[in-house]
């Protein structure tokens, strides 16, 4: 078979990178499947491409989906970063809590011009990180350890674990582990939120 007949076009790959993000795109993911500058500003003129920052689009048919801003917020952040604290807890649904700014979690060496999101640097390893509704996002134990340590209400971060033992998100041996590495009020949440759990 020719090879020529089943190369795919730029527009069927950038498809496929952007059906894995709600849509959105980032110039450098463009480039890489073969758009030029030109043709992105081109498509943009066309409507088949919005622009929605410096250097994100999302294209226009492609139909609107929950999370849109935290899509927008990861790609600003960068492939290596992670929806993490209050944003992470309402993506994992184990709060009633909003949070009024997207929180991302990003390595030490990462730019932080990003001002519309709250940043958080910190590493993050593999085990700390997981996918939901494809995005990088902390893990329950990991983002239960985080906003512990971030001030969120007790009451909140209790109920948070509650819900997460109850639903089989994580085990307490998860949540002892983080807490542990934490201290401090990580440590004292997690352990009053066990015992009632056991009473």
């Amino acid at each position: 078979m020719n090879d020529s007949a089943t190369e795919r076009s730029p527009s069927e790959r950038l498809y496929d990178v952007a059906e894995q993000q709600a849509g959105y795109f980032t110039t450098a993911q463009a480039k890489q499947v073969g758009f030029s500058y030109p043709q992105l500003t081109y498509y943009v003129r066309r409507r088949r491409f919005l622009r929605v920052k410096w250097g994100i689009y999302r294209l226009v048919l492609f139909p609107s989906s929950p999370n849109e801003d935290l899509y927008v917020a990861w790609l600003e952040a960068g492939p290596n970063a992670a929806i993490s604290h209050a944003s992470a807890l309402a993506l994992h649904d184990l709060s009633d809590v909003l949070p009024g700014e997207i929180h991302v979690t990003i390595p030490r060496s990462a730019s932080r011009r990003h001002l519309e999101l709250t940043l958080h640097t910190n590493q993050l390893a593999p085990g700390d990180v997981t996918t939901v509704a494809g995005l990088p996002v902390t893990t329950v134990p990991r983002t239960i350890a985080d906003v512990a340590a971030g001030g969120l209400a007790d009451e909140l971060v209790i109920q948070a674990i509650h819900q997460a033992i109850r639903r089989g998100l994580t085990s307490k041996a998860e949540l002892q582990f983080y807490a542990e590495s934490r201290g401090g009020r990580p440590r004292r949440l997690v352990a009053r939120a066990l015992q009632e759990l056991d009473e």
